[in-house]
């Protein structure tokens, strides 16, 4: 590997109260996710994502997770959350994600939901050029529900090279994120991860667990120290 550093982007998603977002920005975060679609056990309102955004320093980016939503929705959550960058999360084609991220001029990512069961049957490189406009396409495990169950994929199963910036979702704790980077990152242009149940407290969605934040934190530092 090549002696100079990795600094890992940190995205923590699925945030629904003020000491879970502090917690976050004290450990370092880069980016808080707030979801909104109204099926998940992890959703908040546009009001509610507001308010817990105003939280946020500056350098620490809101991301709001959509899943087939109707433009309506998604300029009210914009309105109130200022600079928030989109992730599709859902079935929605390139052209509706260009559509609606040109209709709200918010840069977006999209979520590629990975087969856990065979990794090798989606074509990656081909989704990576479908959605090219993405700022970068979000790796996680296809469950029911559209992300957050816990799960991980085969990393090993993925292409070699992708001509795209990924993030590493899906099933990612404090004790496997270090792997994860290790595997994945030498077949993107650059890796972000990505953690939503891993830390979280035993059984309840959306209500997060400081410890494990930290530790999360810890184990990607510990992973872009790795020469």
């Amino acid at each position: 590997m090549s002696s100079k550093s990795h600094h890992t982007f940190i995205k923590i998603c699925g945030l629904t109260r003020e000491t879970d977002v502090l917690a976050c920005i004290e450990a370092g975060a880069h980016a808080i996710g707030f979801v909104m679609y109204p099926q998940s056990a992890r959703y908040v309102s546009p009001a509610r994502a507001g308010t817990l955004a105003k939280l946020l320093p500056p350098g620490t980016t809101p991301v709001l997770l959509f899943v087939n939503a109707r433009l309506e929705d998604v300029q009210a959550a914009c309105l109130a959350v200022p600079n928030a960058i989109l992730q599709f999360h859902g079935d929605e084609s390139p052209a509706e994600c260009n559509r609606v991220a040109q209709a709200v001029q918010r840069p977006y990512w999209r979520a590629a939901r990975i087969p856990t069961n065979n990794t090798a049957s989606f074509d990656l490189v081909k989704f990576a050029q479908d959605y090219s406009n993405a700022q970068t396409i979000l790796l996680d495990a296809h469950v029911d529900g559209y992300g957050g169950g816990g799960k991980t994929f085969n990393w090993s199963q993925l292409p070699p090279n992708v001509n795209a910036h990924l993030v590493l979702s899906g099933g990612l704790t404090p004790a496997n994120v270090t792997d994860g980077i290790r595997q994945v990152r030498p077949k993107a242009l650059s890796l972000a991860v990505d953690v939503s149940s891993g830390v979280e407290l035993e059984g309840q969605k959306g209500l997060k667990d400081p410890r494990k934040i930290q530790e999360f934190v810890a184990a990607v530092k510990a992973a872009d120290a790795i020469e």
